[in-house]
């Protein structure tokens, strides 16, 4: 959410980011919230004038009653009567108005940031840089799924009869490589000063309101029937909702944090055959990581943690690129945003393993998140990115770790988490 004063004092820079981001309809929003706005600051106007009367006449009033001007301090009383049936109305109206103000902001996108391409969708997002070299095997690869299920490490059938599509069951090495991979993002992140944390897996709504867009929301969180919880997409739902309504000293940031957390989602819409298996499913777990800062700071803190992610999937064996998400591609509250994309081997492609996104003072100015500074408070920068989420983190490592003979490569980096193992053997 943008600040009302910038958008009051640069509605044509305001519409062009909207243009910029495909979102034509959204223009009329910005006229709109500035008659609304103005409508609120004369009714808020008024109803101070009103306070400031009251205030008045009540003295005048003690003063009357002290003189022995009964009659005239009755009538001052009849005028203090008068002014607070219309000073109700005008707090009515003010939170009426309010509500409208804030509702609409919370519509109108967040400035993306001037380096950020051009484009109306992720086909027109941007490779950056890449990092390894691409390979491919002369043998044939199997689908993600084959591939587990020759180590009896899957089973979808099960969790199709137990949960429906979109859930399954690890087993045996291959659930132990999900759970040595995120141990093994833990330690990373933490060796790199980021400060462990399990957070909530269930959050109240006006947290959702404060850390993701209406379209967001809906397309991804679901609600506990008959309670004011939603459960986590991601932990940096919560991890951020963690400083809301809070001041923090400028000495103690940036607060640098990395949180475990399984995570659900709805995943709205049908999806392709590559989107089968594991690759987008209700609910997975995953390693995050969370920086809220100063404003002068964030893009330095940008590179910091797509660089993370990048380092890890390489110490990992496993080839990614960086891609540059283009205007029409960034959520409402983003600032700017890049992917991390592993190596497909088998589909001779990359793909998205993680999201790296600043979002400026967005999620701060929602969820009240101020520094306390020598000149007084001011808003915070939030950032978040994926360190890993093992479904998809699966895929790429066992395609790119694969042997002829079935048999999957442990990357020396890994192993202390497997028990020391240096090859996975399937057992048909």
């Amino acid at each position: 959410m943008i600040d009302i004063r910038f958008l009051r004092e640069n509605p044509e820079v305001v519409k062009e980011n909207i243009r910029k981001k495909f979102q034509d309809e959204k223009l009329t929003l910005v006229d709109e919230v500035i008659e609304l706005d103005e409508q609120r600051r004369k009714n808020q106007q008024e109803a101070d004038e009103l306070r400031q009367s009251r205030n008045k006449i009540s003295k005048e009033i003690g003063m009357l009653m002290g003189q022995g001007k009964k009659e005239e301090a009755e009538a001052k009383k009849a005028e203090v009567a008068a002014n607070a049936k219309r000073l109700e109305e005008l707090e009515e109206n003010q939170k009426s108005l309010d509500d409208k103000v804030t509702s609409i902001m919370m519509n109108i996108p967040q400035i993306i940031d001037e380096s950020v391409p051009i484009g109306k969708d992720d086909s027109e997002n941007v490779e950056i840089e890449k990092f390894g070299d691409p390979f491919v095997p002369d043998f044939e690869i199997p689908y993600h799924t084959d591939i587990m299920e020759r180590f009896n490490g899957i089973d979808l059938d099960a969790a199709r009869r137990v949960a429906g599509n979109g859930f399954y069951y690890l087993m045996g090495d291959i659930a132990r490589l999900h759970s040595a991979v995120i141990s093994y993002a833990r330690d990373f992140m933490i060796d790199r000063g980021f400060t462990y944390c399990i957070p909530p897996f269930m959050i109240h709504g006006n947290v959702v309101e404060g850390v993701m867009s209406f379209p967001e929301m809906d397309a991804m969180m679901y609600k506990i029937e008959g309670e004011d919880l939603y459960l986590i997409g991601t932990s940096e739902h919560s991890m951020i909702g963690k400083f809301k309504e809070q001041i923090i000293n400028e000495e103690d940031l940036p607060k640098t944090l990395t949180s475990y957390s399984p995570c659900f989602r709805k995943e709205k819409g049908a999806h392709g055959i590559e989107e089968r298996g594991v690759y987008r499913i209700h609910q997975f777990e995953k390693q995050e990581m969370i920086v809220v800062c100063k404003p002068e700071d964030s893009k330095m803190w940008y590179d910091k943690l797509w660089q993370n992610t990048v380092d890890l999937f390489r110490s990992l064996d496993i080839p990614v690129r960086t891609l540059e998400c283009c205007s029409g591609d960034l959520a409402d509250l983003k600032c700017k945003s890049c992917d991390v994309e592993a190596w497909s081997p088998r589909q001779k492609k990359y793909f998205e393993v993680g999201s790296c996104s600043n979002l400026g003072d967005a999620q701060a100015r929602r969820l009240k998140i101020r520094i306390k500074g020598k000149d007084g408070n001011y808003l915070a920068h939030t950032l978040n990115n994926t360190v890993v989420a093992p479904p998809r983190m699966l895929i790429a490592f066992l395609e790119n770790n694969l042997n002829e003979d079935g048999s999957v490569n442990v990357p020396v980096a890994l192993r202390p988490y497997m028990g020391g193992k240096e090859k996975l053997v399937p057992v048909k």
